[in-house]
C-alpha cells in the first residue's frame, strides 16, 4: 500500500511539531523546512487542526503545534484520517459485488497495515529529538 502526499505531508507537520521543544511552529517555517508548498499545506494544517490533532493559534504571534502530548498522537488515528481507508474500494456498481470475495481480503490487509502503525504515536518518531531538531533546523 502506499501512503498519499497529503499522509506524508500530515506526518512532516507532526514531525516537525513533535520536534520542537515548546512554543509554536508555523507553516512557513515547515513548508520551507521540507520544501513543501505553503498552500498545500496550509490544507494539511487546517485539516489536522479540525480533527484535533494539532491547534492553531491565530493572531499576530500565532501559529501551530501538538493539540496533546506527542506520546498521545497516534499514527493509526492519523492515517485512517489523512487516508480514508472506508473507501479504498468502491464495489457498490461492480457487476461481481454479491459473489466477490474481494472485499473482505481488502479489508484484513487494510486492518494489518493500519495495525502497524497503531502501535506507534508521534512520540515515538521524536525520540531522537536533538538530533531532529538540528535536521530541521530547529533552535
Amino acid at each position: 500500500m502506499r501512503l498519499t502526499r497529503y499522509t506524508d505531508y500530515a506526518i512532516r507537520v507532526l514531525l516537525y511539531l513533535g520536534s520542537r521543544a515548546e512554543g509554536l511552529g508555523s507553516i512557513r517555517e515547515v513548508a520551507k523546512t521540507f520544501g513543501i508548498s505553503e498552500n498545500h499545506l496550509m490544507k494539511v494544517v487546517q485539516d489536522l487542526a479540525a480533527a484535533g490533532f494539532i491547534e492553531a493559534v491565530r493572531g499576530r504571534n500565532g501559529g501551530i503545534r501538538l493539540a496533546k502530548p506527542a506520546e498521545h498522537i497516534n499514527l493509526g488515528a492519523v492515517l485512517r484520517h489523512t487516508e480514508g481507508l472506508d473507501a479504498l474500494l468502491e464495489c457498490s456498481d461492480c457487476m461481481v459485488a454479491s459473489a466477490c470475495g474481494l472485499p473482505p481480503v481488502l479489508s484484513e490487509a487494510i486492518a494489518a497495515f493500519v495495525g502497524v502503525f497503531d502501535k506507534y504515536t508521534v512520540e515515538d518518531l521524536v525520540r531522537r529529538r536533538l538530533e531532529l531538531r538540528a535536521l530541521l533546523a530547529i533552535a
